[in-house]
């Protein structure tokens, strides 16, 4: 039979069929479809909760009482241009961000002093209520990595925080940090006070005692800000945090607020710190530890000072190499003394100008009960 007599029909069958796949699969889809998506669907109803716990109602309130007496600082740094290129002014860029507490309506900001940056730095103090203040290097004291800006806003802004003490903390007691960590401004966080009586060094040459060991997140930016109690009062200043890298790890330190409270007074006053001292160097430890003794070598006396006045003799070395004995410190008044940092904090609870009674060991022998009118030191 000829090809041309075949009925068209026989080429029309997989085109039907093709047809029918297509239909099938566009069903299948449109079932699937209809399986994942509802038009008629509906925003599911809200479950009451009731009233918040207690303790919840206790923190909001606490935030809302002390989160404006929290303040953000931008630190800037003038940058001087390349020497060759003469036509270029000094550039100022962000230097750092930290965090500073109210003190008073008269504008004193405190904040740490490592929030600051160098003394040649310029600073912003932007206010809870996102206003903007320069602001003016009022005093420091390094050592204890504590300083107070002011600006000149209207009292009206301004909320001073309430001051509580640190005389009378316990370990276990609930705390609460507010903060600008990583710029993240007014940052809640809480915790318990881990420890008490430590000894911290935040910066090079500063060493703090009695500081708060507290498990409330501390992180960059946080520095500068208020850690307080359940009463929302202020017990410490957010120092610095341990960490081997440099981020959140359970351990972070304030500055108890007894400290805080006489330094930045004195700052306001005067400008500086001066701290009452017997006008002597000593060993910073080793000499002892090496020759097993309890107390703290004096290495000099203060030419003209309140040492060389009341007669007491340092360790020194002879032309033959040989160590001379002379006196080591082991009271003040009725506290013991034996290793450098008592003796600061044992200094650090007389005043200038006050006379103790030292007690010393003389050339390794001789116990003597010296009385030393305490001198002015600088500590910056």
């Amino acid at each position: 039979m000829d090809r041309s007599q075949h009925s068209p029909n026989i080429y029309r069958l997989p085109f039907f069929a093709l047809l029918i796949l297509c239909g099938v699969l566009l069903w299948r889809f449109a079932r699937f479809e209809l399986a994942l998506h509802n038009p008629r669907a509906q925003a599911k109803p809200v479950t009451a909760r009731g009233d918040l716990a207690e303790d919840e109602k206790a923190t909001i309130q606490l935030f809302r009482a002390a989160s404006p007496s929290v303040v953000f600082i931008t630190t800037s740094q003038e940058q001087k241009p390349p020497a060759h290129k003469t036509d270029l002014h000094g550039m100022t860029k962000s230097a750092g961000q930290g965090t500073g507490i109210v003190w008073d309506r008269q504008g004193h900001i405190l904040t740490n002093f490592h929030v600051l940056g160098e003394e040649t730095a310029s600073w912003t103090v932007t206010l809870a209520d996102h206003s903007s203040w320069p602001a003016s290097f009022v005093g420091a004291s390094k050592s204890h990595d504590i300083a107070v800006l002011r600006i000149f806003a209207p009292p009206t802004r301004l909320a001073p925080i309430r001051i509580g003490t640190s005389r009378n903390l316990q370990v276990g007691q609930k705390v609460f940090a507010i903060g600008n960590p990583y710029g993240f401004d007014q940052t809640l966080s809480t915790g318990v006070i881990s420890a008490l009586g430590r000894i911290i060094k935040p910066t090079a040459g500063s060493e703090i005692t009695g500081a708060i060991q507290t498990d409330a997140p501390i992180n960059p930016g946080n520095s500068g800000g208020p850690l307080l109690d359940s009463a929302g009062l202020l017990i410490g200043v957010n120092t610095a945090l341990f960490s081997p890298n440099g981020s959140y790890a359970g351990i972070g330190f304030a500055i108890p607020v007894d400290t805080i409270n006489l330094i930045v007074t004195e700052l306001i006053q005067t400008g500086r710190i001066r701290r009452p001292a017997l006008g002597v160097n000593v060993s910073p430890g080793a000499l002892e530890e090496e020759f097993g003794l309890k107390g703290v070598m004096i290495l000099n006396v203060s030419k003209g000072g309140a040492a060389e006045k009341a007669g007491l003799l340092p360790f020194h070395w002879n032309q033959a190499g040989h160590l001379v004995l002379g006196d080591l410190l082991v009271a003040i008044n009725q506290d013991k003394i034996e290793n450098i940092s008592d003796l600061y904090q044992v200094l650090g609870k007389h005043s200038i100008g006050e006379t103790v009674q030292v007690t010393v060991l003389r050339r390794g022998t001789q116990r003597l009960r010296i009385p030393v009118k305490l001198q002015a030191f600088d500590p910056n």
